[in-house]
């Protein structure tokens, strides 16, 4: 596959090789946590995934707080052949024009560092670039404001405080409970972020309306992704 060719990211959510849909991430290290682990090898990481029955894979670049790299976005992209989310944090439209020529087919946006008038213009690159963007939120205020975008079709929402680090799965939950017809009538797929570690968890969030559900540590952690994939959907892949 080149670059030229982007793998359809909602497309592979909307479909699902689980319930919910699970985009499971390559990241070394976050700025909460620290290393995850010291062996880091993100194409066996991503083809542990892609066996485990991951949907999409998310692949950090961020090197300064999560020791990530677009060299692992380039790997990983010629390892698998799932649809690929650069994570990163965009704030200039030459970082997305960069995730795609690197192999990219869906791009993060953050409300919480955008203005609208840069989110609305950031959503119009990713479609001209043919790439997915995945719109985070977290709180119910950037959910209004991202509602009021045009072209929206994924919003992501990180159960993550931004200020403290704290997670709470009820952000998905309550969000969803004030926004989920709105969302539903758009076809707005909603991912959850962070903070999902069991059967449980997917459940609950799976259950408030989230189509999809975005996994980083409590994969990268575990000695066999796959197996440790395999233990968050016992109902089987």
């Amino acid at each position: 596959r080149t670059a030229s060719s982007t793998r359809d990211f909602f497309a592979a959510l909307k479909q699902g090789r689980t319930t919910p849909a699970l985009i499971a991430e390559v990241k070394k290290a976050s700025p909460s946590k620290g290393v995850f682990r010291e062996d880091f090898d993100p194409v066996a990481i991503a083809l542990s995934y892609q066996q485990g029955g991951a949907s999409c894979i998310s692949v950090l670049t961020d090197e300064k707080f999560f020791q990530g790299s677009f060299d692992n976005l380039t790997k990983v992209r010629a390892a698998v052949d799932l649809p690929l989310l650069c994570k990163d944090f965009v704030i200039y439209p030459y970082q997305m024009y960069l995730a795609r020529i690197q192999g990219a087919d869906a791009v993060l946006l953050i409300a919480a560092i955008l203005s609208d008038q840069d989110l609305q213009y950031f959503i119009k690159i990713a479609k001209a670039l043919n790439m997915a963007a995945l719109v985070e939120v977290h709180n119910l205020e950037e959910l209004d404001r991202v509602l009021a975008l045009d072209g929206v079709s994924l919003v992501g929402i990180n159960n993550r405080n931004l200020e403290d680090f704290s997670v709470d799965l009820q952000t998905t939950c309550q969000l969803l409970a004030a926004r989920g017809s709105q969302l539903q009538e758009r076809n707005i797929l909603v991912v959850s972020e962070s903070g999902l570690h069991n059967p449980e968890d997917l459940s609950l969030v799976s259950q408030s309306g989230a189509s999809a559900v975005l996994i980083g540590e409590s994969l990268v952690k575990q000695p066999d992704p796959e197996l440790a994939i395999a233990n968050l959907f016992p109902s089987g892949v």
